[in-house]
């Protein structure tokens, strides 16, 4: 059956905007009962050119009553604004599923919706025309790869820069390390002292008369510190003391001989 009213009902008058207003409230409520008492009212002069929100109403009212053949033909005879594609694009696909489910007499899987989409796609009057993969229109789907690319290029410039900056940093630190060697030599490096030329220019070189002064002072503080004296040492001397003339021998020479060097 059809949801048009037959000519024997008795026609309410109802300007458009009035219906219009009426199908809009009751679509929102959810009473879709009452929508369809109130389409039947109608002449059926008013549902066949009826507006955006009357063709609406009556989709709505085929699907729920299950006049699928009805609910077709309105969705592909009216070119619908864009705002109401979901809701009549969900209309379109559930009325197909709930069709195949009655033939086969089973719940459909996600393969045998996915088949019943492709067999029968969209209406141009409830579709845009762009394809939606994923949940993305095409026109977002290139938005999105643009968008990719640029953020690509954008990172791999910023990695090119860093690499070029740690090259240049690297360099410099190379010729510093270069320019400011060391003036002095490891020990290991040579018999060289450890001082610069400067140093050595400003060292002044001891005469010889110090290095006698030197020797001669060492000398006595050795013999003081092995517990002899000059006097002990001549008071202390015996023919049967060979041992005695040896140690006497071994300090008065070098002392001697610094003695006789002094005084030249």
């Amino acid at each position: 059956r059809s949801i048009i009213p037959s000519n024997d009902t008795t026609p309410l008058a109802f300007s458009p905007d009035h219906v219009a207003c009426v199908c809009e409230a009751l679509q929102q409520g959810g009473n879709l009962d009452r929508l369809a008492r109130f389409l039947w009212s109608l002449p059926p002069s008013d549902l066949l050119r009826g507006n955006e929100s009357l063709m609406k109403a009556r989709a709505l009212v085929a699907f729920h009553q299950g006049i699928y053949a009805e609910l077709y033909s309105i969705l592909e005879s009216h070119n619908f604004d864009s705002s109401n594609h979901p809701l009549l694009q969900e209309l379109w696909y559930k009325a197909r599923y709930t069709e195949a489910e009655r033939a086969r007499g089973r719940p459909l899987g996600a393969v045998d919706k996915y088949r019943l989409r492709r067999k029968y796609p969209l209406p141009r009057t409830i579709w845009d025309g762009e394809e939606t993969v994923y949940c993305f229109k095409e026109k977002s789907r290139n938005a999105l790869k643009e968008l990719y690319k640029k953020r690509e290029q954008q990172q791999k410039r910023r990695t090119v820069r860093a690499r070029e900056a740690r090259s240049r940093y690297n360099n410099t630190e190379n010729n510093n390390a270069a320019t400011n060697k060391p003036n002095q030599l490891s020990p290991l490096d040579g018999s060289k002292p450890l001082m610069s030329s400067s140093e050595e220019e400003f060292s002044p070189p001891q005469s010889p008369d110090q290095n006698s002064v030197l020797l001669l002072q060492g000398n006595l503080s050795h013999a003081r510190s092995s517990g002899y004296s000059l006097s002990g040492l001549a008071a202390s001397q015996t023919p049967h003391s060979l041992q005695g003339h040896q140690l006497q021998d071994s300090l008065l020479g070098p002392l001697t001989s610094s003695l006789v060097d002094l005084g030249s």
